[in-house]
């Protein structure tokens, strides 16, 4: 009888150590990964728009954006994640100017094919993007990269629409 308890006795001591190590490593890094994040979403938004103040508009959701943010200047930068090739390949900080033009794309992160998917990033892809002021828009694809250009497009378009639907809730907010 004793034979038949043992094993499941000792598998379930193990399971529970186990458990509870993956609890303190969870509560012991939990707060350094939220910090990495903010700094990452800072330096992006730096990138997109200088240093200044942002403001995170946390109770304003819409469909596609994680996250809006309105800047001191009224610059408003939408947080977006969208599958490019990979399932959430590319999270983006979109900012649309006061005048309601697209002002500027930022990378949060990037999980495309390195030397790729990855080329939607550069310049000569970005810039054909500046100044538009709907979603009404053309886009070259980039050779080779056609699911990360289609998510650059499908993210643009998201970023627009919001913003065209939503301008006074966003710029009136607070």
């Amino acid at each position: 009888m004793r034979e038949k308890i043992m094993p499941p006795l000792v598998l379930t001591l193990i399971c529970v150590i186990i458990s509870g190590l993956l609890v303190l490593a969870n509560a012991a890094t939990k707060d350094k990964i939220a910090q990495a994040q903010q700094d990452k979403l800072n330096t992006s938004l730096e990138a997109l728009f200088g240093e200044g103040q942002y403001t995170p508009l946390e109770d304003l959701h819409y469909d596609g954006v994680t996250q809006v943010i309105r800047s001191a200047k009224n610059e408003v930068i939408f947080e977006i994640t969208v599958d490019g090739y990979s399932t959430d390949g590319l999270q983006l900080l979109i900012g649309i100017d006061p005048e309601g033009k697209l002002a500027g794309i930022s990378f949060v992160s990037i999980g495309e094919t390195p030397g790729l998917g990855t080329k939607v990033q550069d310049d000569s892809f970005l810039r054909p993007f500046m100044g538009i002021s709907s979603s009404d828009f053309t886009m070259t694809p980039v050779t080779g990269a056609t699911y990360s250009s289609n998510g650059m497009k499908h993210a643009v378009t998201i970023a627009m629409d919001t913003y065209t639907a939503n301008k006074e809730a966003i710029l009136n907010h607070g």
